[in-house]
């Protein structure tokens, strides 16, 4: 009899448990921004970063879109070529072709080949990734210098633009929806009281929140008006202790550069 219960018992676990418990990490519903891609195993904003974390299943890659001086859209985070490329200057002043010419993996051995990417290039990478895969990822666009309308059209030409969120100062949002509607706004909140106001003008689909004062009430009434809490912990806020509070707290979307111990920390 007890080793029929333990069969028993075992073959529930095996056939149910697991994947119960499978859905409750799904359903829990905390999920993972890649900054700039990161994943620690290639340089921020190419693609051979946004291909990993592509291969983690994180929800969203965050990219940083900047313009060239030929009007390409491009990625990356400085206004300037220093500090991630062999280049030097505001990105601003030399053309794409000029641009490709650069290396994008300095200080990181084995990267030297690595380009600048340009924005149809990484939406080509993740449209094709969500064509092959059930979960899809999508962008967290951090609109850094660059125009409402050729960012958009290029996002719809690759079928992004609906499900990605936007980033920007609360004037680029407004000029970006009226664009486009239908774009997932997403303004900076640092105080519980300019909710009401945001709310008003911009109809924001997610608030990114910041983590320092980031409260349970601030959570609470975004969440009663239909708004999403995204908050980035970056740098020494990248850690295991912050991504299980805010789990707790009931944030629905943390910005990390270290995807895999997230996921690693929310999945023990």
């Amino acid at each position: 009899m007890k080793r029929l219960l333990f069969v028993s018992l075992y073959t529930l676990f095996c056939c149910g448990t697991i994947s119960f418990v499978s859905a409750q990490v799904t359903n829990n519903q905390l999920r993972i921004s890649a900054h700039r891609g990161n994943t620690g195993l290639a340089p921020e904003n190419t693609l051979a970063t946004f291909e990993k974390a592509l291969k983690l299943h994180v929800n969203f890659v965050e990219i940083d879109v900047r313009t060239t001086a030929d009007g390409e859209l491009i990625i990356l985070h400085d206004g300037s070529l220093n500090r991630t490329t062999n280049g030097e200057g505001p990105v601003k002043n030399v053309t794409f072709s000029e641009l490709k010419k650069l290396s994008a993996g300095k200080g990181h051995v084995g990267f030297e080949e690595e380009k600048i990417p340009s924005l149809a290039e990484v939406c080509q990478l993740i449209s094709r990734w969500n064509k092959w895969h059930s979960k899809k990822t999508y962008i967290y666009v951090d609109c850094k210098e660059v125009a409402p309308k050729p960012l958009v059209e290029i996002l719809q030409k690759y079928g992004l633009a609906k499900e990605s969120c936007f980033y920007g100062s609360d004037a680029f949002l407004l000029s970006l929806k009226t664009e486009f509607p239908e774009a997932r706004l997403m303004p900076s909140l640092r105080k519980k009281e300019d909710i009401a106001l945001k709310i008003a003008t911009l109809h924001p689909f997610a608030f990114d929140a910041s983590w320092l004062t980031l409260t349970p009430g601030i959570i609470k009434e975004a969440h009663a008006n239909g708004i999403q809490i995204f908050t980035d912990l970056l740098d020494p806020l990248d850690q295991e202790t912050n991504y299980q509070k805010a789990a707790k707290m009931g944030v629905d979307l943390i910005q990390t550069d270290k995807p895999t111990l997230v996921l690693k920390t929310l999945h023990r």
